[in-house]
């Protein structure tokens, strides 16, 4: 797998970390001003409510997609090493002599 989609990964996984603490955040304040009454503020909690279902849902579906991508990504890359194994072979040990120089350079 390239470093870029490795970055990509790592931060579609933040993002959805970030948006899972966003809604439980907005789930804590709606709990909240349960008690606070007006009209205003229960058509204001409706509509809050009813945006956070839907964030919920489209963060459950970007996760799913997310998922289903790296293991995608985890099979192609199972498929190339078996297919080129000498080459995989390779490429680790090259990535492992790059290591060693610059670790023993310290």
């Amino acid at each position: 797998m390239s470093e870029v989609t490795d970055l990509s990964t790592a931060n579609k996984q933040k993002l959805v970390s970030d948006m899972k603490v966003v809604v439980a955040d907005a789930e804590e304040i709606l709990r909240a001003t349960a008690g606070v009454a007006g009209d205003k503020m229960g058509d204001l909690r409706e509509r809050f409510g009813e945006r956070l279902r839907d964030a919920k849902l489209r963060l459950a579906d970007a996760e799913a997609a997310l998922v289903d991508r790296t293991k995608a990504a985890a099979r192609a890359t199972d498929d190339y090493v078996h297919e080129n194994p000498w080459r995989a072979v390779g490429v680790a040990a090259g990535i492992g002599l790059l290591l060693g120089v610059i670790i023993g350079r310290r």
